[in-house]
């Protein structure tokens, strides 16, 4: 049976988080990303989309567009002619815990800035985090600069993006979950991190965490630097390093 094409404008649709939730998609640009994701989930790619000839792994239906409506349909500023329909888990957009929520799990509050957040999903996968709690004023996860900040890392763990992020916390502190906050101002030493359920707690690019997840951590800390040199590091960079520093015992 012959594949039934669909117009370009739906995948056009998948440029904006109704268009994605709608569809239940999202798109993937670029080979290497692409095969991050086939290797952690390859039945979630739908379809490539493509301007030539290429090989793919797997029994994918593969598209072949003109130039003219590969560029209408890719997000990023320089497409690579390929990209991969990917079926979006919808159960990130919920306060639902998986049932194995794993050792150590990331959490993202109002962090807007879409660079920031793919940046650190890919950095959560690379330093063994399971998943990514994020509030709702967080950037989408999904979306294109996300998801071309993560490197097609945003299937590697889990995701839940809501507006019940705190209660999410609240029931890993209960369920024997370390909550660490990083905040300039704290005086914790990153030693206490060495725990075998731990959740690493970020803030807002400007204001920083709020005074309720101030609250509800076990503990805060921040990264030594030199503030009179620089007043502050950016939230991915600060990330990377307290995940790195979470990994050592």
């Amino acid at each position: 049976m012959s594949q039934v094409l669909k117009p370009i404008k739906w995948y056009k649709k998948l440029s904006s988080r109704q268009g994605r939730l709608e569809t239940g998609f999202f798109l993937v640009e670029g080979e290497r990303a692409i095969r991050q994701v086939i290797d952690v989930d390859p039945g979630a790619v739908e379809e490539i989309l493509a301007t030539g000839d290429l090989e793919v792994s797997g029994n994918y239906p593969v598209r072949v567009l003109t130039r003219r409506q590969f560029d209408q349909v890719a997000q990023s500023k320089t497409p690579q002619g390929i990209m991969a329909v990917i079926r979006l888990p919808l159960e990130s957009y919920s306060e639902q815990m998986p049932e194995k929520s794993g050792s150590r799990v990331l959490l993202l509050e109002d962090i807007q800035d879409p660079g920031n957040v793919g940046t650190l999903i890919r950095t959560a996968a690379g330093f063994d985090f399971s998943g990514v709690i994020m509030s709702e004023k967080c950037a989408d996860p999904f979306s294109a600069k996300c998801v071309q900040a993560a490197a097609g890392c945003v299937l590697s763990g889990w995701i839940r993006r809501s507006a019940g992020y705190l209660q999410m916390a609240s029931r890993l502190k209960k369920a024997g979950y370390s909550l660490v906050a990083t905040s300039p101002e704290a005086k914790g030493s990153v030693d206490k991190m060495a725990n075998d359920k731990l959740v690493l707690a970020l803030g807002n690019e400007s204001a920083g965490l709020s005074e309720e997840l101030r609250q509800l951590s076990t503990f805060r800390f921040s990264i030594p630097i030199n503030r009179e040199r620089a007043e502050s590091l950016n939230v991915a960079v600060s990330g990377a390093i307290a995940m790195y520093l979470a990994g050592k015992k």
